[in-house]
């Protein structure tokens, strides 16, 4: 099965290019560079073998979307049927969740975490929590069944470190660092990086710890997102770090389909 995966986050759109189930690649890209997201969407559809019956020269893949913002869909929608001659099948509408909802409004839950959820489980098989951080920072809970119980949403470094410098006089904007020395900052800058840093490191383990005693066993806890390279390692109380997770969900999701299908 030959699939291109595209995770539409609220900064960048990540693309994923898996021939014969095997990853190939994964490159990101902002969701504002229209011509650099056509490019990449041609240079990877371009590898997708073309199918052995087709008298057309049709490729034999497909281009399955998990996307938290509908502009950017419709970009990459009009990109695939203009330069690709293909259609977007997009998780939540034409490809069902993975997984078991327990939450009060399962179709307003980001398919970005569904999908990572459900990779999660697909592997740990036990209850998981899956932690996300990019733009908006997810934590999310699979119980030991398989049921996806809900999270947590809480503003991801950027978001912030703007909020800080945009409602107050003197706080400068900031690009939240890892602490080379102290766990203080011996200037302003300093000091906001440190406290971001350390109180998103606090929150994860405040929250994991708080889901642990509601389901009254220690699950699997897994680190991914654009920032999770960035404070993983003073994570130790995170299991795994998976880089890319929704993009591998994303093919996961359209093979539970499939299987399902036929």
């Amino acid at each position: 099965m030959n699939i291109i995966a595209i995770d539409i986050g609220n900064t960048n759109i990540t693309v994923g290019l898996f021939l014969e189930d095997t990853e190939e690649s994964i490159e990101s890209a902002p969701g504002t560079d229209s011509e650099k997201l056509s490019q990449m969407l041609q240079s990877v559809w371009a590898k997708v073998p073309v199918a052995k019956s087709s008298k057309q020269n049709r490729r034999e893949g497909v281009i399955v979307v998990s996307s938290v913002k509908p502009a950017w869909t419709s970009l990459i929608e009009q990109i695939a049927r203009e330069k690709l001659g293909e259609k977007i099948h997009v998780i939540g509408k034409d490809i069902p969740l993975p997984i078991t909802m327990w939450v009060d409004e399962p179709d307003k839950v980001g398919t970005d975490r569904v999908v990572s959820a459900a990779a999660a489980y697909a592997v740990v098989e036990d209850a998981v929590v899956v932690a996300d951080l990019g733009t908006a920072v997810t934590i999310d809970l699979v119980d030991q069944n398989g049921i996806f119980q809900g999270g947590v949403i809480l503003p991801g470094f950027e978001i912030s470190a703007k909020a800080l410098h945009e409602n107050t006089a003197q706080l400068p904007a900031t690009k939240v660092t890892r602490p080379a020395a102290t766990p203080y900052g011996k200037n302003t800058a300093d000091a906001i990086s440190c406290g971001l840093y350390y109180s998103l490191i606090g929150a994860l383990q405040e929250i994991v710890r708080r889901y642990a005693e509601q389901i009254g066993r220690w699950p699997q806890t897994i680190l991914t997102g654009s920032a999770a390279a960035l404070v993983k390692d003073d994570c130790q109380f995170m299991d795994s770090y998976v880089p890319n997770l929704v993009v591998k969900g994303i093919v996961l999701a359209y093979q539970k389909y499939i299987e399902e299908k036929g």
